[in-house]
This record gives structure tokens, C-alpha cells and sequence, in this order.
């Protein structure tokens, strides 16, 4: 297998530019992880230039840090990165960070993790992480003086104004962060505006999430065909991939693959091909466009001077938006629905029609704000979910 991986100088490492993730590993019949699949991928990874690896508590209800570490226990220790994180933004009673910490060490079999983040500081997680009961931030600090981290950052979907605040207390203890990224939700989900103040703060960017959950790699239709003609050697994935690459500040690109097909697409994609001209970048942004299906707010904000609920009707309707975008695109919007007080959901819209009224677009407001609070209701929350993955790991 070809050797040609582009890689990434971070302080004195070198890391492979296409990162393993493993969220979305290959699964039998029955839902289990296919171990025997995951082993074969490891090693091809590794042997096509791939040497950074990335898991997390949750993934696989708790599987995917020991199945990593069964993967990767034949292989020299010197060959690879793993990256872990702590789970802090999953609702519980308690946070340990020592015994997550010992247990992550035990279920992975190493000594030590060369990367280790925060796992989603939000604005519902933030006040956890900074919260001086539980000791996280001072913890991670001597795990890293110890050794047993090497380096600490810290993985968001929050907005950019919980990240600038969040940048401001610890961004001179954060090495790297980890935001999702992509050409859809470069302006969808403010991607843009955390990449720029994550760049200007000095603070590299490993980007999750790149193909959208896979949306963006299934693109169908006039547009497929019209990517196939532009460029016939490669798939719509490495479209979303060669987008990425023209950032200089991303360090490293997450994929979860799931099958062999996907990790054979993507070291083909990291170890040849060219960039994407500026043109395919504006068919692109068009390609986006077309995705959304959105409202058209503009956030001028007139709507909200006055509100007599005093809502951020903007960003509620930017919510809906993401929501417009498709399935795969419910759990941010939900997170944040849910980190909001009460008092200032949709639900507590009056329906009184003055911002309807006032809105230079024309926007039904009160129509939309129904429309959100539905889904909300309907869709699973994130704290439910929090409690089924921690039961699923006891």
C-alpha cells in the first residue's frame, strides 16, 4: 500500500492530515462492533501513513476506547497518536475525572494518552468543567504535568460567544480544539466564526464531523454527475476533504469510516489528487445553498426589540435552520435548545405577531417558533440520551 499520507507539524509531532475516528465503527448482525473488521482497518490505516486516532467514552456504548486499544496493541507504541476525552458534558449526578481517567487508561491498555480533550464544552457543559466541586480543569493540568497527557484541548459545539468566553479563561491551557466543520456548516453552524477566533487565539483545529455524518458524502442527482465531470477521480467525500485542506490551521480531519471501502476512498484522497480550484470552491458554497432550505433571516434583530417574551428569535430560527438541513443534523440544535432556560424556548412564544409584523424578510415568525418547539418535542433530548449512555457503561 502507497505511503504518501500529507501530514501536519503540531509542536514536535507529525500527524497524518486524515485522522481515524471512531464513532461510527463497522458492526455485525446483532450491533456489536465488528472487532475482526476494525483490527484489518487499523493495520491498513497505519500502513497507509495514518497515525492518529481518536475515541471517546461514550462511542459504542463505552466500546470503542477497548476495541481501539486491542487494535492497536500489536503495533509499536512510537507509530501512533490516541486521543481520549473526558465526558463532562454528559448529565450525571457526579463527575470523576480520576475514575474515568484510570478506567479510559485500563480499557485502552496504554500508560499514557498523547492527546486528550474536554469532550464538548457547551453552554450547558461549560459551568461543569469550570465547576471547583469537581476539580476537572485541575486535574487534567496535573495529569498533563505528569506525563499521562501530552497534550490537552477540548472538542465544541457550542456558539462563538460561549467559545470566545470559554478561549478567554483557558485558551493559554488549550493546545488544540476540535469543532465540526464542513462547507455546509462553514456558515450554517458559525464554523467559520469559531475557526477564525480559534486561529487568531493561536490554537489549532482538528475538525470533526467533516462529511456531515455522511451527508455530504451522498450527494445525488445533476450535482453528482456534475462532481464526477469536474473531477472523475474523486468522490464526493474527498470533495469535503479537499475543501478542508485549504485551511492552514487544521491540523487534522476526522473520519469515521465504517467499512474498508470508506478508509481505501480516503487514503487515496490524503495521499494524491490536487486542490480544489476556486471555482469548484464557489460550486460548493452554491451546493450548500441548496442544502439549507432555509428561512431567510438576515439576524438584523428588529424582531427582537420588541418581543414581549424577549427571545433570541434569531437564533431560534438559525436552530430550525440546522434542523432544515436534514436528520443528521439534530443533535446540535437540540443540545442547544436544551441548555436554554425555560423561559426562553419557542414554547414561550406568545404568538402575538409583532415580530412577524416588523421583519424585513417576511418571516413567520410565530409559524416558525410552533414549528421548532414540535421538533423539539418530538426529537430525543440530549440529557435522556446522556443517562442511557451512562447506565449502558456501569
Amino acid at each position: 500500500m502507497t505511503k504518501n499520507m500529507r501530514y501536519s507539524q503540531f509542536k514536535d509531532l507529525k500527524i497524518s492530515k486524515l485522522g481515524f475516528g471512531t464513532m461510527r465503527l463497522p458492526l455485525r448482525a446483532d450491533g456489536s462492533v465488528d472487532e475482526e473488521t476494525v483490527f484489518t482497518m487499523v493495520d491498513e490505516a497505519l500502513a497507509g501513513g495514518v497515525n492518529y486516532f481518536d475515541t471517546a467514552w461514550p462511542y459504542h456504548q463505552g466500546m470503542s476506547e477497548t476495541v481501539l486499544g486491542r487494535a492497536l496493541a500489536k503495533h509499536d507504541r512510537k507509530t501512533f497518536f490516541v486521543a481520549d476525552k473526558y465526558p463532562g458534558h454528559q448529565i450525571a449526578e457526579r463527575y470523576e475525572p480520576d475514575r474515568i481517567f484510570e478506567r479510559q487508561l485500563e480499557k485502552t491498555g496504554l500508560s499514557y494518552f498523547d492527546f486528550y480533550l474536554l469532550h464538548n464544552v457547551y453552554e450547558k457543559s461549560i459551568d461543569v468543567y469550570t465547576d471547583g466541586q469537581w476539580k476537572i480543569m485541575d486535574y487534567f493540568f496535573e495529569q498533563r504535568r505528569k506525563g499521562r497527557i501530552r497534550h490537552l484541548g477540548f472538542s465544541t459545539h457550542a456558539r462563538p460567544d460561549t467559545l470566545r468566553g470559554f478561549i478567554r479563561r483557558y485558551g493559554q491551557e488549550m493546545e488544540f480544539c476540535q469543532i465540526q466543520m464542513n462547507y455546509l456548516d462553514w456558515t450554517l453552524q458559525d464554523a467559520r466564526a469559531k475557526y477564525e477566533m480559534l486561529t487568531a487565539a493561536g490554537i489549532p483545529v482538528f475538525v470533526m464531523e467533516p462529511l456531515r455524518g455522511g451527508k455530504l458524502a451522498d450527494i445525488r442527482g445533476e450535482d453528482r454527475e456534475l462532481m464526477k465531470q469536474m473531477r472523475p477521480n474523486d468522490s464526493c467525500a474527498a470533495w469535503a476533504f479537499r475543501w478542508l485542506e485549504q485551511f492552514d490551521n487544521v491540523a487534522v480531519i476526522l473520519s469515521g469510516m465504517s467499512d474498508r471501502r470508506q478508509l481505501s476512498d480516503n487514503l487515496r484522497t490524503f495521499s494524491s489528487g490536487t486542490p480544489l480550484a476556486d471555482s469548484e470552491k464557489v460550486f460548493l458554497f452554491s451546493l450548500a445553498e441548496k442544502m439549507k432550505d432555509s428561512l431567510p433571516c438576515t439576524g438584523c434583530r428588529y424582531c427582537t426589540d420588541g418581543c414581549p417574551a424577549g427571545l433570541d428569535i434569531p437564533m431560534l430560527i438559525k436552530l430550525l435552520n440546522e434542523l432544515h438541513a436534514g436528520p443528521d443534523a439534530t443533535m446540535t440544535p437540540m443540545m442547544q435548545m436544551e441548555a436554554l432556560p425555560e423561559d426562553k424556548r419557542p414554547s414561550a412564544c406568545l404568538s402575538c405577531g409583532l415580530c412577524a409584523r416588523i421583519c424585513p424578510q417576511k418571516i413567520n415568525i410565530p409559524e416558525a417558533m410552533k414549528e421548532l418547539q414540535a421538533v423539539y418535542e418530538k426529537a430525543p433530548k440530549w440529557s435522556d440520551l446522556c443517562r442511557a449512555r451512562a447506565s449502558a457503561q456501569k
